[in-house]
This record gives structure tokens, C-alpha cells and sequence, in this order.
């Protein structure tokens, strides 16, 4: 239970499973599960008792998580691409930080 290589509102392309191929932005994280909720993703029907915030109850369409291996980020080129870190130093003050970056082209995925 490392980190992860990707991060909410990354722009991703599933590269596994019956959403091969489909692109779309990460909602959320579930870094202890290692698991991922991409929009338009895994979309599941819900059926819905009647309460006071739905009084009709029915069914509903909600993406449910998928495992965070099956995805990757698309960089501006619009490729999938791999992810390294690097360290940035601040010029003006000197401290660090880790960035994300694409390994295809070298671009920061962090901002």
C-alpha cells in the first residue's frame, strides 16, 4: 500500500477489462484498496428504496470502482504514458518537492 501513480482529476485510459480503450477523469480515490472511480466507467444500475431525498425511489446509474492497475494517464499528447517522480527545487526558497511526471514526454502531471 504504496502510493499511487495516479491522482483525482488525472485524465486516464483504461488499458484493461470490458472498458478497454475508453478514456475519462478519475472522481475518486481509494488509496487502501488501490482502487479508482472513473467517470463514465464501470457504470452499474442501482435500485433505489423510496426515502425523502428520492421519494420515487427507482434506479439509478453509478460508476462503482475498478482496481487502480487497469488505468493509466494520457499525457498532452494523448497517449498513455508511464509515471515517474522527480524531485523540484524552488529557486526563491529553496525547498523541494516530489512531482509526477510523464515518462513519454518528460511533462509535469502535478500542478
Amino acid at each position: 500500500m504504496g502510493k499511487l501513480h495516479v491522482k483525482k482529476n488525472d485524465d486516464v485510459r483504461v488499458i484493461a477489462g470490458n472498458y478497454r480503450g475508453v478514456e475519462g477523469r478519475i472522481l475518486k480515490v481509494f488509496p487502501d484498496d488501490e482502487r479508482v472511480i472513473v467517470e463514465g466507467v464501470n457504470v452499474r444500475v442501482h435500485h433505489m428504496q423510496p426515502s425523502q431525498q428520492n421519494p420515487d425511489g427507482g434506479r439509478i446509474e453509478k460508476e462503482v470502482p475498478i482496481h487502480v492497475s487497469n488505468v493509466m494517464p494520457v499525457d498532452s499528447n494523448g497517449d498513455t504514458t508511464r509515471v515517474g517522480r522527480k524531485r523540484v527545487e524552488n529557486p526563491d526558497t529553496g525547498k523541494g518537492r516530489w512531482v509526477r511526471y510523464a515518462k513519454t514526454t518528460g511533462e509535469e502531471l502535478d500542478q
